[in-house]
C-alpha cells in the first residue's frame, strides 16, 4: 500500500507547479504524509487523506481556516494552492481501493515537542519545561481568539467535539464503553463515567467564551519546535468544541504524572498571556482531561485493524480506569 500511495502522490504532484526530484514517506498512520523534495531545494508536505472519515467539503474547511490563520498572522504551515488555484485536489489509482483527497503545505522545519520535552525531562530542566508549555498555552489562546472572531465562510464544515461528539449515541471517535477490549468490569465503569460525563457536560454549557473552533489534537506530536518558536500543525481533528478540552489534549499525556501541576501551570500562564480565563473556569479541567482520557478507548476501538494502536490499548485502557475512577469518586 506504501507503494501504491507513492504512486498516487507522485500523480497528484502534477496539479502544482513543482520541479519534484524525490519523495520521502514521513508520517503513514490515518493519513499518509510524505515529504516532498524539489529541485530547486525547497520542502513542502503533502498529505493523502484516509478514505471515509470526514467528507471532502470539511477536509477544505479544515483548510480554508488554516489559511485564514496564517493570513492572520499566526505561524501555521501554509496551505500551497494547486495550479487552478484549489486547495486541494482527489486523485485515483488502479492500485489504491478508493480516491483519496490530496493537498499540499509548505514544509515546517524544527522537532516536535516530544522531543524537546523528552530532553527537558531527562536533564530535569525545569525552566525548559515550563518555556515549552507556556509557548504552547500562548499559541492556543491566539488560535482560540482567531476562532471566536472569524466568521465561518458559507458552507464551512467541521466535526464537533460537543456533547453528542463525546458521550451520545454515536460519538466522533466511537463508543468508548463498548470497547471489546474491556473487562466486563471496565465496561461499567466505563458507562458509569458516561453518564456523569453527559450530566457535567450538560451543565458546563457551551458559550461564546468557552467553545469555538479548536485544534482538537495539539498533542506532543502536533507542535513544531525551532529555537525559540512553537508551530502547530495537523489540523486533522479541528472541529468545534470547549477550550478546556484542547487544553486537556495537550496536557493528557502527563495525567497524574509529577509534572503534570507544572505543565499545567505553565500552559495556563501562557494561554494568558493572549486570552482570559477565570480559576472558576480553570476549576472545570478535570471532567476535559477525564473525557479525553475516555475518548482514546472510542479511538482505538474504531482502528483496531492497526497494530500499533493496539501495542498503545493497555496503556490507554489503564489511563482512562484510573481518570475515571478519580473523576467519579469526586
Amino acid at each position: 500500500m506504501i507503494e501504491s500511495l507513492a504512486k498516487l502522490a507522485q500523480n497528484a504532484l502534477r496539479h502544482w507547479p513543482l520541479s519534484v526530484s524525490d519523495l520521502e514517506l514521513i508520517k503513514y498512520r490515518e493519513n499518509a504524509v510524505f515529504r516532498v523534495n524539489t529541485t530547486g531545494g525547497e520542502r513542502y508536505a503533502l498529505r493523502i487523506h484516509r478514505p471515509g472519515y470526514v467528507s471532502q467539503a470539511a477536509i477544505n474547511s479544515e483548510l480554508e481556516w488554516m489559511a485564514a490563520l496564517s493570513t492572520a498572522g499566526l505561524d501555521v504551515p501554509r496551505v500551497v494552492p494547486t495550479l487552478n488555484g484549489e486547495l486541494l485536489i482527489t486523485q485515483s489509482d488502479p492500485d489504491v481501493p478508493e480516491p483519496r483527497v490530496v493537498d499540499l503545505f509548505e514544509w515546517v522545519d524544527g522537532d516536535i515537542l516530544r522531543v524537546h520535552l523528552d530532553r527537558a525531562i531527562e536533564a530535569n530542566d525545569r525552566a525548559e519545561i515550563v518555556r515549552l508549555f507556556e509557548q504552547v498555552g500562548e499559541t492556543m489562546g491566539r488560535l482560540h481568539n482567531h476562532a471566536c472572531e472569524w466568521k465561518t465562510p458559507d458552507g464551512f464544515e467541521r466535526p464537533a467535539w460537543d456533547l453528542e461528539g463525546f458521550v451520545g449515541e454515536r460519538p466522533f471517535w466511537g463508543r468508548f464503553w463498548e470497547l471489546e477490549l474491556l473487562s466486563a468490569e471496565q465496561k461499567d465503569l466505563m458507562r458509569r463515567v458516561r453518564q456523569r460525563l453527559s450530566q457535567d457536560l450538560a451543565v458546563y454549557g457551551s458559550t461564546r467564551d468557552n467553545f469555538s473552533l479548536i485544534h482538537a489534537d495539539l498533542n506532543f506530536d502536533n507542535v513544531m519546535v525551532e529555537g525559540d518558536k512553537v508551530r502547530p500543525i495537523d489540523f486533522d481533528d479541528a472541529g468545534f468544541g470547549w477550550h478546556l478540552f484542547d487544553m486537556s489534549v495537550t496536557l493528557n499525556h502527563l495525567f497524574f504524572d509529577r509534572l503534570e501541576p507544572l505543565a499545567t501551570g505553565a500552559l495556563v500562564a501562557g494561554y494568558r498571556r493572549a486570552r482570559p480565563i477565570s480559576d472558576a473556569e480553570l476549576e472545570h479541567l478535570p471532567l476535559f482531561m477525564t473525557m479525553r482520557s475516555c475518548s482514546y478507548l472510542g479511538w482505538i476501538r474504531d482502528r483496531q485493524e492497526v497494530s500499533e494502536i493496539i501495542e498503545r490499548a493497555p496503556k490507554l485502557i489503564e489511563n482512562a480506569c484510573r481518570a475515571a475512577e478519580a473523576y467519579l469518586a469526586k
